[in-house]
């Protein structure tokens, strides 16, 4: 593999990585972990560890799903592999 496939494979890995761990604190963090501290703000009147574990981390893993089609878009074009 030359160096420009090893920049485009390590940017896009690290993409993954950044996603990937947004989408663990988000999910498994706010949601499980951190959820009796969240709990003491409210959201619409619900506690905020409550909503993190059934609403929150869906909308955010949408704004997730969106991000990475952007930055894999940049991504691809910058190293010239776009379709």
């Amino acid at each position: 593999m030359n160096d420009t496939g090893k920049a485009y494979w390590s940017a896009v890995l690290g993409l993954l990585a950044k996603v990937l761990v947004i989408w663990f604190v988000v999910s498994f963090g706010a949601g499980i972990l951190f959820a009796d501290a969240l709990n003491s703000i409210k959201l619409g009147g619900y506690p905020l560890g409550f909503w993190f574990a059934h609403q929150g981390s869906i909308y955010v893993f949408i704004a997730l799903i969106f991000y990475y089609a952007k930055a894999m878009n940049k991504i691809d074009r910058k190293f010239d592999v776009h379709e």
